[in-house]
């Protein structure tokens, strides 16, 4: 379920705390042996084999926890625990030979994959950890072991009560003997206080379901088709802020956000004068990658103008406020253009200035040739004491005459879409303005300006935009209304009844509590049962004229796939080789084509890369296909050509090769081979075939037909059934 907020900084605070011990010194030895006899009793450990161990433990505001290690020859164990035993952290390292190689090769082989074994084991670990009766899991199988190797690992939600909580856990089975070796979770008692509370809830859920709705808002806007980036359509898109919950005691629709930051807020105060300070960036020259001869070089280009001459053009726009800045670099960036563009020469110009406060700083960068402004940042101490110059309304203002006056021709489709005022008052130096294109009296923010200016002097500080001009718009007849909209927005979710993490005033007096309180908490989490909203998939909006959901699509990699292996003899080697990606990336895989040299060599290089497209006439990536080729010891350089036809003796002698076995299939007057066409083989190419044989690379009775030219299908099985091995 979803994590409404992490607790890493109520962590940091608690385990940063010197608290007073829960237990005298002398009762700790006690208390070791009571947590590691729990332990071993809940894992059914036996840890005669370890010649070492260590325990100690930590106390802060909540529980204690303890660390538990076992080490000796043959690895070690580490495990953290509560005072009652509940496990919450495993790992078992074992020291382990590693079996010699069959070859000096490193050919991937296909891992014995057992989903169903592993989902066993880790069940059945699940079942020893999960002591609660409250706690059930679901468990997801998130990883197999694939052609580089590796474990199965698990994750999931813990449950309580059968109801979805903010407890989680991860888990990771050892694919050789399918022996647990990783397992971490969260648990109630060092992330919040107090138990758990009854499953049966006082709201309904269509109740809930009522108030829910009322903290949802969408807006209308244009956003670019997917089906064509130059035309933009409307979609009513969520205005994201707080995230509510409905009491399922109360019935009370409660701002989760607000509690939470009233609760960090207080807690921070208590160390503010620890928090860091943002610091002000060097007022020395920052050379960009180029030598001093390189930028003198490119300044020299044709139509390319001097720092100086960029530096007063800038100089010439009063809003820029560079009265007092002095030019302390000028970088220039040659880029060199694309598919028939014209080369484009970029300047970055810094400029400082010192104050009582600190170091200003602004930074532009603008096109050499022309002077045009592409972007400014601009850097300011912060300061709580400093008193702004100018309003947010009067600083508004500014930043729309600036518009109209550099940008004329698209400061009239501009309207004010966001801004940032509230850190002036804070002590940041800025204000901040998006102004974004409206058409047909919509917002189309994917073309905005945004526009920075100075608190203290009116000054523009900051510049950055995107505007095209040859993007069309739907018109907005058939819109469906915003009630609609609303409804379909809603129909997306489901009002799940959940266990979540909610502060609440902590009450002085109470022994835990005050812990808190004295670490400057006011509120602190309590396991709470309400109502939230919740749903499968990420959705963009609604379409605004259909009224259905737009489902955010993601790419999933599932391997490789063709269309012309129905029925073929080679479809089961060739679709296995596909699902860890070792093949073509190409619609059909051709398994009856005449095999070629850059064909097998292509096939390998999937092995350890990518799939490439065999019909591919990139030279570049022709090149580095077979740089691979020679690297893995398939063939020479010498040996290279493209479009050679290769015999099933070339493949089994470059595949062999690349296993490692190429050495071994040289020696000669060692082998024996009962192929029905024996007589034919050349001495040559004998250890090749015995091998062959041998690793079970051929059908048994089947003749070598070594000067037969190969097919694509007999490659792919080749391969498969030396992997197989």
């Amino acid at each position: 379920m979803k994590k409404l907020l992490a607790l890493l900084l109520s962590a940091a605070l608690l385990c940063s705390a010197a608290l007073p011990a829960l237990a005298e010194a002398e009762s700790a030895d006690a208390r070791l042996t009571q947590v590691t006899q729990r332990v071993k009793e809940t894992l059914d450990l036996d840890t005669t084999a370890y010649t070492e161990f260590y325990g100690d433990h930590t106390e802060d505001a909540l529980t204690p926890l303890w660390y538990l290690t076992w080490t000796g020859d043959i690895g070690s164990l580490s495990v953290e625990a509560l005072e009652d035993g509940t496990i919450t952290y495993y790992s078992l390292s074992e020291y382990r030979e590693e079996p010699e190689p069959l070859t000096g090769g490193d050919l991937p082989a296909f891992p014995a994959v057992d989903n169903d074994a592993a989902t066993a084991a880790a069940r059945d670990f699940l079942d020893r950890v999960l002591t609660s009766s409250a706690e059930t899991a679901e468990l997801e199988l998130t990883r197999s072991p694939d052609l580089n190797g590796g474990d199965y690992r698990f994750s999931g939600d813990i449950f309580l009560n059968g109801l979805p909580s903010p407890l989680s856990f991860s888990l990771t089975v050892r694919a050789e003997d399918m022996t647990v070796i990783r397992f971490n979770r969260d648990v109630l008692a060092n992330s919040c206080l107090g138990g758990v509370p009854s499953a049966v809830p006082a709201a309904t859920q269509e109740e809930a379901a009522a108030l829910l709705r009322d903290t949802l808002a969408l807006r209308l806007e244009y956003v670019r088709s997917e089906k064509d980036s130059a035309h933009a359509v409307l979609r009513y898109v969520p205005e994201y802020g707080h995230d509510f919950y409905v009491d399922a005691a109360t019935g009370e629709l409660v701002d989760l956000t607000e509690l939470e930051s009233e609760m960090y807020k207080n807690a921070a105060g208590a160390g503010a004068d620890t928090a860091a300070e943002e610091s002000a960036p060097s007022a020395s020259p920052q050379e960009g990658d180029l030598t001093a001869a390189e930028q003198a070089g490119i300044q020299k280009l044709e139509g390319v103008l001097s720092q100086e001459a960029l530096d007063a053009q800038l100089r010439t726009v009063e809003e820029y406020g560079l009265e007092d800045y002095t030019l302390v670099s000028a970088s220039y960036t040659l880029w060199e253009g694309e598919d028939g563009e014209e080369d484009r020469v970029d300047c970055a110009l810094r400029y400082s200035r010192s104050a009582e406060d600190g170091v200003w700083s602004r930074a532009f960068t603008v096109d050499a040739k022309t002077g045009a402004v592409s972007s400014l940042y601009s850097y300011g101490p912060w300061n709580e004491e400093r008193q702004p110059a100018l309003t947010a309304e009067e600083a508004q203002a500014k930043a729309e005459a600036f518009l109209a006056a550099c940008y004329p021709d698209h400061a009239g489709r501009l309207e004010l879409y966001d801004s940032h005022a509230d850190s002036v008052a804070e002590g940041y130096p800025f204000y901040s303005f998006t102004f974004a294109r409206q058409e047909n009296g919509c917002f189309f923010p994917d073309h905005s300006y945004r526009v920075g200016i100075d608190a203290t002097d009116g000054s523009v500080s900051r510049l950055s935009f995107f505007y095209e001009e040859d993007v069309t718009f739907e018109s907005t007849e058939g819109v469906i209304d915003a009630e609609a909209a609303l409804d379909a927005w809603l129909a997306t979710y489901d009002v799940t009844l959940c266990y979540l993490y909610v502060p609440e005033s902590l009450t002085a007096g109470d022994p835990e509590e005050d812990k808190l309180l004295q670490l400057g908490f006011q509120s602190f989490y309590r396991l709470k049962l309400g109502y939230v909203l919740e749903r499968e998939g990420s959705y963009l909006g609604i379409d605004a004229k259909t009224g259905e959901p737009v489902e955010r699509q993601y790419e999933e990699a599932e391997g490789l796939s063709y269309t012309d292996l129905e029925g073929h003899w080679a479809q089961a080697e060739v679709e296995t080789l596909a699902q860890y990606g070792v093949g073509y990336d190409a619609d059909a895989f051709g398994p009856g084509q005449a095999l070629t040299q850059w064909d097998l060599v292509s096939l390998l290089y999937s092995l350890d890369y990518y799939a490439v497209d065999p019909g591919s006439q990139d030279q570049d990536l022709r090149d580095e296909v077979y740089s691979a080729a020679y690297r893995a010891g398939c063939l020479t350089k010498e040996e290279r050509d493209d479009g050679a036809l290769l015999t099933r003796a070339g493949v089994i002698r470059m595949l062999l090769d690349r296993a490692g076995y190429g050495q071994v299939a040289g020696l000669e007057g060692i082998f024996t081979c009962g192929y029905p066409d024996r007589a034919d083989i050349p001495a040559e190419e004998l250890g090749y075939a015995a091998l062959a044989q041998g690793l079970g690379l051929l059908d048994p009775g089947s003749p070598y037909a070594g000067t037969r030219t190969a097919t694509r299908a007999e490659a792919a099985v080749l391969l498969y059934r030396l992997m197989e091995r």
